[in-house]
């Protein structure tokens, strides 16, 4: 191997552990921002989610319960942080790109995660019923909806 190629190999490799540092840095984040960032707390920063985390706060039992516990696949760690990344970038996208919609409403795959949260979390009460039939058309306070301030929205 010649020097020339020798430095140009030893560059490459300098720069992919830098790229993996940063990635491993970027999906962790410093000390704490994990946690912070599943807290409700942390979702209710965007003034956006402000509406959504008053009628949360008024949700009975469920205020126990972080967004995330949610919002988030919680079957699987890995899964869990990949859609937790997706999810983030998706937001912070629309956020600061002004394309948050007025009215915010769940995506088709957040009403599946949605529900299989649901079904996990209840999973004895519900094992006897129907489990297509999405559990907040008859729980309808459960939804932010049809919670606290956004009642009258």
């Amino acid at each position: 191997m010649t020097k020339k190629r020798g430095k140009v190999v030893g560059f490459s490799l300098a720069i992919f552990g830098a790229a993996v540092f940063t990635a491993a840095f970027l999906m962790l984040g410093p000390p704490r921002l994990l946690a912070k960032s599943e807290s409700p707390d942390f979702c209710a920063g965007c003034h956006v989610m402000e509406a959504e985390y008053d009628a949360w706060s008024h949700a009975g039992a469920h205020r126990r319960n972080a967004c995330v516990d949610c919002h988030l696949p919680n079957r699987n760690k890995a899964v869990h942080y990949v859609w937790k990344s997706i999810d983030g970038m998706k937001d912070t996208l629309a956020f600061y790109s002004g394309r948050v919609p007025e009215r915010i409403v769940i995506s088709a795959h957040g009403r599946e995660v949605l529900q299989d949260n649901c079904i996990r979390c209840h999973e004895s009460t519900v094992a006897h019923i129907d489990q297509e039939r999405p559990c907040w058309q008859c729980h309808r306070r459960i939804a932010h909806r049809g919670t606290g301030q956004i009642l009258t929205l």
